[in-house]
């Protein structure tokens, strides 16, 4: 089983937004996905901005209408969703020390709890990729093993787990779990289209999302 994941929204007060969402999908045949999603953007997108390592569902410059159909495309690719999202104003006390938020364990507890949604499963081999990021008293290798850790007792005593975290230019999957990210979030957020891109995207889910620390 291969899962990619990334994120959008910030654990504080940015532009009046209050989420943050992880979106991730499985696939069967990840080299097909990341052909096809590369060969959409050298397609349909402008010129110019094909030349970029990726294009971030937060580009500016991208028509609504390329939006709504990048969404559309990648609905029919054979992708399974889940998601997790929070409110930042939810954000637990014991995430806080003297008025700072220890966003590294928070994101790396959020992260593993949206991964063991596909868990238990029959799988033996688990590949996991998600976006690199700087995380507070948390290196890469401390996150990956975290992740591990969290989810191998779900998982039987055979199954195998690897937790990649890498430059998501490197990596288109991760850059198509960023725009289902971003969809989910405009969602959220009530923004322009948002109820179009989650309509778009109903059908891919495997269950309803996660919602972390609700009232």
């Amino acid at each position: 089983m291969y899962i990619f994941l990334d994120e959008s929204g910030n654990f504080t007060k940015h532009n009046h937004e209050e989420y943050f969402v992880i979106g991730s999908f499985t696939v069967s045949n990840q080299k097909a996905t990341a052909k096809a999603f590369k060969a959409w953007i050298n397609s349909k997108f402008p010129k110019k901005m094909r030349k970029q390592g990726e294009i971030k569902w937060s580009a500016t410059g991208i028509a609504d209408k390329l939006r709504i159909h990048t969404v559309k495309y990648i609905s029919n690719m054979d992708v399974r969703i889940r998601y997790g999202f929070l409110s930042i104003n939810n954000i637990p006390s014991k995430y806080r020390r003297k008025g700072k938020l220890d966003s590294g364990i928070l994101y790396a507890n959020i992260i593993a709890e949206t991964l063991g949604t596909y868990l238990p499963t029959d799988e033996k081999e688990i590949y996991i990729f998600c976006d690199q990021r700087s995380l507070k008293d948390m290196s890469k290798s401390e996150f990956e093993s975290h992740i591990t850790g969290k989810l191998l007792p779900l998982c039987s005593a055979e199954t195998m787990i690897q937790v990649h975290m890498i430059d998501s230019t490197s990596n288109t999957n991760i850059q198509i779990a960023d725009w289902i990210s971003g969809a989910i979030f405009r969602y959220l957020e009530e923004g322009k289209d948002g109820g179009e891109y989650f309509k778009i995207l109903k059908n891919n889910f495997l269950d309803k999302g996660r919602e972390f620390f609700a009232e």
